[in-house]
C-alpha cells in the first residue's frame, strides 16, 4: 500500500502537470479556458518556490512514496495570512481515484494550515454536482457554508456551486 507524501512541484512533474492542466474534461474545475503550453508550466514549476506569503497560492504534488509516482496535486490559493484563511483544491488523476489518496492528501495539508500557517479557517468551492468532492470535504468535516446559485457556466448550462468551510475548533 502506498504511503502519501506532499512535497514541492519539481522540474519531473512537468509531464504530469501538462497532461492534467490540458485536459479539457478538467478545465471546469479551475475555469481554465485555453490549453498550458510546456515552456509556460516549466515557468511556472521554477517558480513554484515561491513563499505562500508571496505567491499567495501553494501547489503540493500528491506523491506515491512507493512508487515515486505523483497521483495528483492540492493547492492553497487565496491565501490571506491578515483573516488567516485560505483557499483548498485537489485533484487525484483518474486511475488514483477511489484508494483515498485525496482522503489523506487533504488531511495532511488541513495540518500544514493550520499547525505551519496558523490558519483559522479553509474554504473550498465545489460545483453542486461534484459528488465525491462534497463527500470528500465533508469526511475530513467541512460544513455547507454557502449556496452560489447559477455560478458556472459549462458553455450550455448553468449550475450551482457549493461553498463548504472549515474553522478551527
Amino acid at each position: 500500500m502506498s504511503v502519501i507524501l506532499l512535497r514541492a512541484l519539481e522540474p519531473k512533474d512537468i509531464d504530469f502537470l501538462f497532461e492534467l492542466e490540458n485536459d479539457q474534461d478538467l478545465w471546469h474545475l479551475s475555469q481554465t479556458q485555453q490549453p498550458f503550453s510546456a515552456h509556460l508550466l516549466q515557468n511556472y514549476i521554477a517558480n513554484a518556490d515561491r513563499d505562500i506569503y508571496e505567491a499567495k497560492q501553494f501547489r503540493f504534488a500528491i506523491e506515491l512514496s512507493d512508487k515515486q509516482q505523483v497521483a495528483g496535486f492540492i493547492d492553497l490559493f487565496d491565501f490571506d495570512p491578515k483573516n488567516k484563511r485560505a483557499g483548498i483544491g485537489i485533484i487525484i488523476h483518474r486511475k488514483y481515484q477511489g484508494f483515498g489518496f485525496g482522503s489523506t492528501a487533504l488531511k495532511l495539508v488541513m495540518d500544514y494550515a493550520f499547525k505551519i500557517l496558523y490558519l483559522h479557517q479553509l474554504y473550498a468551492n465545489i460545483a453542486i454536482d461534484n459528488l465525491p468532492s462534497i463527500q470528500l470535504f465533508e469526511s475530513a468535516g467541512f460544513e455547507l457554508a454557502g449556496h452560489k446559485k447559477d455560478w458556472l457556466f459549462d458553455g450550455e448550462t448553468y449550475k450551482d456551486e457549493l461553498l463548504y468551510q472549515l474553522i478551527k475548533s
